[in-house]
C-alpha cells in the first residue's frame, strides 16, 4: 500500500487530465473596476492569483495561475470614496431617498443578472479558494436565497412600519432610514456568501458602499460588476482594490465612513477602528475570530459526538469561523472518542476539489502549511501525539487532518485559532475544566455540548450562555439558519447578523412626529394621499 504521502501526492494531477466541464475556458485578467457607476480601466500593478490547486509539470508542481485582478493604490481608494459620499448626499442622494419597494426592485433586478453568472462565478470559488466544486454551488445558492430572504424579510418590516402611531397626542410614524457610506470587507472562506450577508443588507437599507473583496476570493466578484453597474444608480455601489494596509487606512482616517463591517480578524479590525477620527459616528459590525469549542461528557452518544466532530471540525477543512476548533473529552470515553474519531477521519475522501464526494481539498493560503506544522510541532515537544495514521503530512497545499492529544494550556494550538485540519483534543475530569476555558478564552462565539443527560445539559447552559452566543446541544457550531442571530462575546464579534438582525444592524430608527390637531391631520393626509413623501407614506408593499 502507497504511504499517505504518495496517496496525497498522487491528487496533484497534469492539466491535460483535468475534466473539461470543471476547466476555466481562460485566465481572468481583469483590468477594471467599478466606481461611481463607470468600469474604470487600470493599466497600473497586477495581482497574479495562484490556485491552491497545483499542477504536475515536468518542471515539479506548480499553483495553477488563474488570472490577475488590479493592485489599486489610495487614490483610486479615495476617488471611490469620493463616489460613494457624493451618491450618498447627506442623505439626500436618490437611492438614500428612494422608496423601499424602488429598492427593492434594484436588488431584484441585480439578482437575475447575478444568476446569469452562475457558472462562471462558481467555478471561481472552486478554482480561487480550492472549496469543492458542490460547496461552491451551495454557496452561490445559499448567497441567492439569502437575498430573497433579505427582501422578503425587508418588506415585513416596512408593512409593519406602515401605519401611523398615535400616543399622549403625539402622531407619528416611525421606520428606519440608511447610515451613509458602508466600508465592506469580506472573508476567504466564504467568500460570496459571507461578504453578501453585509453587502445586500446595508445595500437594501440605502446606504452606500466601498467593497473590498478578500485577497484570496477576489476574481469571483469580477463577473457580477457589471450587475452593480447596471442594478443601482452611479456611486452607490464602488469596488477598491489592492493592498487592505495600503488603501485602507486612509478611508478610515477620512471620516468620511459610517459603518465598518469587517469579517476577519479582531486585531485589524481594532486597527481600523482606532484610525477613524469620530469614533462615536462610526458604526462597526464585525465577525471576528472564533476558538469553539465541543464538550463531550460521560453521558455523550460517541458515535453521534465523533460524526459532528468531524463535520464540525474539518467541513472545508476547518476553515470556517464557526469550526469547532477545541475537543474537550471526559476522561472515561477519550480511549474510544478517539479510536472512533481517527477512524472516521481516515474514511474522508481527499483530493481535488471537482471530484465527487471530496471532503478533504487543498489549502488557499500558501503560509497555512508552514503554520499547522508549527502548531503540531510545538504540540508534540509538550507531550501531544498526532492520534490519527497520517495526521498532519503535507504535500504542496493539501494538509491531512491531524487529531493531536493531549492538548494541554501550554500549548499554541490550545489557545490560537488554527483556521484548519487539526483536531486538538483535551482530557477532563471536571465539567469546570471546559467552563473555565470558555470563561479565559479571549473568544464567545459558539459552543458544542454533547450529552444525553439532562440535568446535566442543564447545568452547563446557564453558565455558557453567558459566555457564548449560541449553544448548541448533539450538534455542530454553525451559522444557520440564517433567520437566527448571528454573533459573538468578547473578540468573535460585534453587532448582530441574521436576516432580520442585519437590516437592523446597517440602519437606524428614524421617526416624523406632530401633535395631533386638526390643521397637523390635513398635513399629514395631504403628503400621503399625494405619495409626495417615501418616508412618510401608507404605501403596502406586497
Amino acid at each position: 500500500m502507497n504511504s499517505i504521502e504518495d496517496q496525497i501526492s498522487s491528487i496533484f494531477i497534469e492539466e491535460s487530465q483535468i475534466p473539461a466541464e470543471y476547466k476555466l475556458e481562460k485566465e481572468i485578467n481583469q483590468r477594471e473596476y467599478l466606481t461611481n457607476g463607470e468600469m474604470k480601466q487600470w493599466n497600473g500593478n497586477v495581482h497574479s492569483v495562484y490556485s491552491p490547486v497545483c499542477i504536475k509539470t515536468a518542471e515539479g508542481y506548480q499553483r495553477k495561475l488563474i488570472g490577475t485582478y488590479p493592485v489599486c493604490t489610495e487614490a483610486e481608494a479615495m476617488e471611490a470614496l469620493d463616489a460613494a459620499v457624493s451618491a450618498y448626499d447627506n442623505g439626500r442622494g436618490q437611492w438614500p431617498t428612494m422608496s423601499v419597494q424602488d429598492r427593492i426592485k434594484c436588488v431584484e433586478q441585480f439578482t437575475h443578472k447575478m444568476l446569469e453568472q452562475k457558472e462562471i462565478v462558481v467555478k471561481l470559488i472552486m478554482w480561487e479558494i480550492g472549496k469543492s466544486y458542490a460547496d461552491s454551488v451551495k454557496e452561490f445558492d445559499r448567497t441567492v436565497e439569502y437575498i430573497y430572504a433579505t427582501i422578503d424579510a425587508l418588506k415585513d418590516i416596512d408593512r409593519q412600519s406602515s401605519r401611523f402611531e398615535i400616543e399622549q397626542g403625539i402622531v407619528a410614524q416611525i421606520r428606519r432610514s440608511p447610515l451613509g457610506v458602508v466600508l465592506c470587507m469580506g472573508p476567504f472562506n466564504y467568500p460570496l456568501n459571507e461578504t453578501f450577508t453585509t453587502l445586500i443588507p446595508a445595500l437594501i437599507m440605502g446606504n452606500t458602499l466601498l467593497f473590498k473583496p478578500p485577497k484570496h476570493g477576489t476574481l469571483l466578484h469580477y463577473p457580477l460588476l457589471n450587475a452593480f453597474k447596471e442594478s443601482f444608480p452611479k456611486g452607490v455601489v464602488n469596488t477598491i482594490y489592492g493592498r487592505g494596509q495600503t488603501i485602507v487606512p486612509a478611508l478610515m482616517k477620512s471620516g468620511k465612513i459610517n459603518v465598518l463591517t469587517l469579517i476577519g480578524s479582531s486585531k485589524v479590525a481594532d486597527e481600523l477602528k482606532k484610525l477613524h477620527p469620530k469614533v462615536n459616528r462610526l458604526r462597526a459590525i464585525l465577525g471576528l475570530d472564533a476558538k469553539n469549542a465541543a464538550i463531550v461528557t460521560e453521558h455523550a452518544d460517541l458515535k453521534l459526538a465523533v460524526d459532528e466532530t468531524v463535520l464540525g471540525s474539518l467541513s472545508f477543512n476547518g476553515q470556517r469561523c464557526t469550526a469547532l476548533k477545541i475537543i474537550f473529552v471526559h476522561s472515561s470515553k477519550v480511549d474510544q472518542f478517539l479510536e472512533q474519531l481517527s477512524e472516521a477521519v481516515g474514511k474522508l475522501k481527499f483530493g481535488m476539489p471537482w471530484e465527487k464526494g471530496v471532503s478533504l481539498t487543498p489549502l488557499p493560503e500558501p503560509n497555512k502549511p508552514t503554520y499547522l506544522k508549527e502548531l503540531i510541532e510545538d504540540a508534540a515537544s509538550q507531550g501531544a501525539k498526532v492520534i490519527n495514521p497520517g495526521g498532519g503530512t503535507s504535500f504542496e497545499s493539501f494538509v491531512y487532518p491531524a487529531i493531536l492529544y493531549p492538548v494541554n494550556k501550554n500549548m499554541k494550538v490550545y489557545r490560537e485559532e488554527q483556521f484548519g485540519p487539526l483536531i486538538p483534543v483535551v482530557p477532563f475530569d471536571d465539567l469546570e475544566t471546559p467552563i473555565e476555558y470558555l470563561i479565559e478564552s479571549t473568544h464567545g462565539q459558539q459552543v458544542s455540548i454533547f450529552s444525553n443527560d439532562a440535568d446535566e445539559i442543564a447545568s452547563l447552559i446557564d453558565p455558557l450562555v453567558n459566555q457564548v452566543s449560541r449553544v448548541n446541544i448533539n450538534c455542530q457550531c454553525q451559522r444557520g439558519p440564517d433567520v437566527f442571530p448571528f454573533t459573538g462575546r468578547k473578540d468573535s464579534a460585534e453587532g448582530t447578523l441574521s436576516v432580520v438582525d442585519a437590516l437592523r444592524s446597517f440602519s437606524i430608527r428614524s421617526l416624523v412626529a406632530t401633535k395631533l390637531n386638526d390643521n397637523n391631520k390635513q398635513l399629514i393626509n395631504e403628503i400621503v394621499s399625494d405619495n409626495s413623501s417615501n418616508f412618510l407614506s401608507t404605501k403596502y408593499i406586497f
